[in-house]
């Protein structure tokens, strides 16, 4: 008779597994809670310690780890000197391995102190898995509950499973292992305040068609399928695959979207900067101020807003104010939320990419950045100054409404590749300035596009970081320009400050810089 050991903290279909197994003529060994599940739904399960010779010790912290287990695990069964040495010592050979871990992610994520936290670090789960894989060419390791009906159909027809299933159960479970140990390490540095090593794993979204070329080869992990405001638990409702270029693009999106809380907003945007954004009365109205904005821009770009999309808001999306008959050319469309109506209405262009992401609180994950053989790491911008007049270090105070617009500027030009200028008015953006290699160069790039559109005059300027001399400041007053918000610390604010006040207007330093390279 086969013996199969059988120790799982997740009982998901663990009876009927056995059950299956009894039938194919196994011996069913358990463990504690799994056995008394077994016994319960009619499995003759006999226990580890009718095995061991010895009973669970140390509140169930010693059990299966035993040469009687270890050896039946690991003895190299076409070896003379082992298979000799197991017949010494009366151990019994284990032919299947059923284990899944304690839940230490759960226990950690849910809160818990540190004590709960260490004893449900898994120890014997882990070394009987290990033990196991490492002999896959004998010996069959069943970690995860969607395997099992997989193992019972392959013993059924066969026998027993076949060597490229025990193989690819094997690193199933050497993955696993190290994810888990992983988890483990990341708590315990982090309680100890070890920063030397980084631990990273991520598990696989999708596998992309290219990456941002055609001759490049791509995939999208995961690395926290808990996070709002994410692609990566994210819903895609119609529409083609993503590329790595549109994932790019919609996760820059996400990060603007997320500044503005549940204020109906709507933006627009192309090569992961922003071509028009707007703040509005509701979905609509904000759409359509984003649209404006910069109606040549959006064209096979992507829009993201923080409402869920109706039928009415669809309308106005796919056709621009409703009135055209060419309909707007989106690549992908990010919302919260999309009504059955709205579905159908964006159904009738099926290449187009809906996607719905998780709202809420978002945590304050580690950003990376990859360089040639390493990672840079770092907080994620996700601070903001709040913006009142009494910051204002010019003579001219701002009015309310001026206020709005710097607040609402700052939290778009914060998205902006540096060197970053951004023009505002009532709300919508007017004109975007990005990546230029001089503050001038981006300030003439956003207010001519302002001019473009027949803004001229009323605008707000926000800078991503401060004026190195006052020529910026000079051009942009020059230009329509009435109010400024950005973060000061130049050795030539002063020079700032004294244009400001001579054209009588205000300027309020953040004391916040918003580089984003």
């Amino acid at each position: 008779m086969k013996r199969a050991l059988v120790s799982v903290t997740d009982k998901t279909g663990v009876v009927e597994f056995c059950k299956g197994l009894e039938e194919l003529g196994y011996e069913i060994v358990s463990t504690g809670g799994t056995k008394k599940v077994l016994l319960q739904g009619g499995v003759k399960a006999i226990d580890i310690s009718d095995i061991t010779g010895f009973p669970e010790i140390l509140d169930g912290r010693v059990k299966t780890l035993h040469p009687k287990v270890h050896g039946g695990l690991l003895a190299v069964r076409d070896l003379d000197s082992h298979v000799a040495q197991v017949k010494e010592h009366n151990i019994e050979y284990i032919d299947l391995v059923c284990v899944n871990l304690y839940a230490f992610k759960k226990t950690i994520e849910k809160g818990c102190d540190f004590a709960e936290a260490i004893e449900n670090i898994d120890i014997g789960g882990p070394s009987m898995l290990r033990s196991a894989a490492k002999n896959h060419k004998f010996v069959t390791v069943v970690s995860d509950i969607n395997d099992y009906d997989m193992v019972l159909n392959e013993i059924k027809e066969f026998g027993n499973t076949t060597y490229e299933t025990r193989l690819k159960l094997a690193a199933k479970v050497y993955t696993l292992t190290a994810e888990y140990d992983t988890m483990i390490a990341s708590y315990m540095r982090q309680k100890a305040g070890l920063s030397e090593k980084l631990f990273i794993e991520g598990d696989i979204v999708q596998s992309l068609r290219y990456g941002e070329n055609p001759h490049q080869a791509a995939k999208f992990y995961s690395l926290n399928n808990q996070e709002t405001y994410s692609l990566a638990n994210a819903i895609q409702v119609q529409g083609k695959e993503l590329s790595y270029n549109n994932i790019q693009d919609a996760n820059a999106a996400l990060c603007i979207v997320r500044e503005f809380g549940d204020v109906p907003f709507a933006v627009g945007l192309k090569h992961m900067n922003p071509c028009g954004a707007a703040i509005g009365d509701n979905l609509i109205d904000a759409w359509t101020k984003a649209y404006d904005s910069d109606p040549v821009s959006i064209f096979g770009g992507i829009v993201a807003t923080n409402q869920v999309i109706d039928l009415d808001a669809a309308n106005q999306i796919k056709f621009a104010h409703g009135d055209r008959k060419k309909p707007v050319f989106l690549e992908v469309i990010l919302a919260p939320g999309f009504t059955e109506e709205a579905k159908a209405a964006f159904a009738k262009r099926p290449d187009l990419r809906l996607i719905q992401y998780k709202i809420g609180d978002y945590n304050k994950c580690k950003q990376y950045v990859s360089v040639n053989g390493g990672l840079l790491v770092q907080d994620q911008d996700l601070e903001m100054a709040k913006i009142t007049a009494s910051m204002a270090v010019t003579d001219v105070k701002p009015t309310e409404s001026q206020l709005t617009d710097m607040d609402f500027g700052m939290k778009i030009v914060k998205h902006v590749k540096s060197n970053a200028i951004v023009v505002v008015k009532n709300g919508t953006t007017c004109g975007v300035g990005a990546g230029q290699m001089n503050r001038v160069g981006s300030a003439k790039i956003a207010i001519e596009e302002a001019h473009s559109r027949g803004v001229t005059d009323g605008m707000t300027l926000a800078s991503d970081a401060f004026f190195p001399f006052a020529d910026t400041l000079e051009y942009a007053l020059a230009n329509g320009v009435v109010a400024v918000v950005q973060p000061g610390g130049s050795k030539h604010d002063q020079d700032s400050i004294d244009v400001a006040n001579n054209a009588k207007i205000p300027m309020v330093f953040t004391g916040m810089r918003h580089f984003k390279h």
